[in-house]
């Protein structure tokens, strides 16, 4: 009973002040200690505070919203553009046909949805029709996938489709001129390839996507 009043005592303070708690008593003498918590508990502290501002264009945004789910050590974050009616349904990303698609590419290479991978979206709400998000939508989500590159530390961001290319690079580049290099976000080596939407509509594409996914495994390793 102790420990679990000091370890609500020690979270509680975290939220309010920061990891960092400065502590004067039985030392006599100022001290600084730095309170880790746990990656899991960091992301669901995250998610639980998400509070967007939706007072921008409400009448296209379903203000529920899919935070991401994975691996919270993982090394591969994978960013897709936003979630479908589905996957807001489910609060879970990557689902339907797409999801398994991405989930067999990822199998391939090593990797698995429960093992070393998280999953989130540029947009994390489901836009309306049939069409881009706008950067009003885009810059209120950015500060947010920040903060989960922060807490996950992955070793390369996978970014998929044109429009998280281009909102993660700041570059209005063509998809094979994206694709072409290694890029940066937020510290982190970030490559940019197809949707798995796109393949599953363009099958001529998956060759490309794979020649991809193969260099992400190299460069991880």
């Amino acid at each position: 009973m102790i420990n679990a009043d000091r370890n609500r005592f020690i979270k509680q303070h975290v939220e309010l002040y920061g990891e960092e708690l400065f502590l004067d008593s039985i030392t006599k003498k100022s001290k600084k200690l730095s309170l880790k918590l746990s990656k899991v508990d960091l992301l669901k502290n995250l998610s639980s505070k998400v509070d967007i501002d939706l007072s921008f264009d409400k009448k296209n945004i379903n203000s529920k919203v899919v935070f991401g789910s994975g691996d919270p050590n993982a090394d591969l974050l994978i960013v897709g553009e936003s979630p479908s009616d589905y996957e807001v349904e489910y609060n879970k990303p990557f689902l339907g046909n797409s999801g398994k698609l991405l989930e067999k590419i990822l199998n391939a290479i090593g990797y698995s949805r429960s093992a070393n991978v998280y999953f989130t979206y540029l947009i994390k709400f489901k836009i309306d029709g049939f069409r881009y998000p706008l950067d009003s939508e885009i810059n209120k989500f950015i500060p947010l996938l920040k903060k989960q590159i922060e807490i996950i530390e992955p070793k390369m961001i996978v970014g998929l489709g044109k429009v998280v290319g281009k909102s993660l690079t700041n570059k209005n580049l063509s998809m094979d001129l994206l694709r072409n290099k290694v890029h940066s976000f937020s510290s982190c080596p970030l490559k940019i390839t197809y949707s798995p939407d796109t393949l599953l509509q363009y099958h001529s594409l998956k060759k490309l996507a794979w020649e991809d996914f193969q260099f992400i495994r190299d460069f991880v390793k």
